[in-house]
């Protein structure tokens, strides 16, 4: 099975680009982020006529989330259990369009988009780690709740846990987000919590996933690694093979993020998927 993650920045603008890149990539399941689209807005036309099955949620222009599946989708959820809301003034907190999870076999796919942070004394930012810690008490609920399937999460998670994964000099120690002290902790603890790998860093030791659209940071490698695919321990066994799809960032109207790639083996057993409502 092969399944990508990618922050698309606008699932309407670049649909057919998006489309072109699943089907000539031959994924299986696309994990997409930041569509800036409603439920309604979507170009779902676009990708069943290509074979996949799409659940979606997006609230309005900002953030969205989907899983889109050619191995066909069940169980769909929007958000998980805990998921904090945002309200700049701390006084009505809403949710916001930023997870999905769906069952594709006997796997559990999620797709997240962690909030940005802003500032690092922005209430965002206070918002971006509670959502990270609930995020990973969510997944681990879900594993002690269904030992049997495995588990996978992909997004943009709006932090670069290593130094490695930092090519952009204006990303600076005690002044920008992503690289705090507090952001890595909290990915890290994430990641601990769920009982998540990466299982793209072993075999991809280099390369950066966003680069901005200024100051012609793409053609001079100033690029960030915040995209991942995280998975537990069954999952990071079965790795094949993975890439970073650098060259995506190329072409007419290239998202500001690059599409990130796993092969799994799936061996020959499938356990039917359980009901999570």
């Amino acid at each position: 099975m092969r399944i990508a993650t990618w922050n698309v920045n606008s699932v309407r603008t670049r649909k057919l680009r998006v489309v072109d890149f699943l089907v000539e990539a031959d994924i299986d399941v696309g994990l997409l982020q930041e569509t800036k689209c409603t439920d309604e807005q979507f170009p779902i036309e676009e990708f069943e006529a290509a074979g996949y099955e799409v659940f979606h949620w997006g609230l309005n222009q900002w953030n969205g989330v989907a899983i889109v599946s050619r191995r066909g989708l069940s169980h769909g959820e929007v958000g998980f259990a805990g998921m904090p809301g945002f309200d700049k003034h701390g006084v009505d907190p809403q949710p916001e369009a930023r997870a999905v999870s769906a069952t594709v076999g006997d796997m559990r796919l999620w797709s997240v988009y962690v909030p940005n942070g802003r500032g690092l004394h922005d209430p965002h930012m206070a918002y971006k780690l509670s959502w990270l810690d609930a995020l990973g008490h969510a997944m681990a609920d879900y594993s002690r709740q269904y030992p049997d399937i495995q588990t996978l999460v992909g997004g943009d998670f709006n932090v670069a846990p290593r130094p490695e994964d930092v090519g952009d000099p204006d990303f600076i120690e005690g002044v920008s987000t992503h690289i705090s002290p507090e952001e890595r902790g909290a990915l890290a603890s994430l990641l601990s919590t769920a009982g998540l790998y990466d299982l793209v860093r072993p075999l991809v030791p280099e390369g950066f996933t966003y680069f901005d659209y200024k100051q012609g940071k793409f053609r001079k490698n100033h690029g960030i690694r915040i995209d991942f695919l995280f998975g537990g321990q069954a999952v990071a066994d079965s790795v094949l093979a993975a890439s970073i799809e650098r060259d995506q960032r190329t072409g007419e109207q290239p998202s500001d993020h690059v599409p990130v790639v796993v092969e799994l083996d799936e061996g020959e057993e499938d356990f039917d998927a359980p009901m999570v409502f």
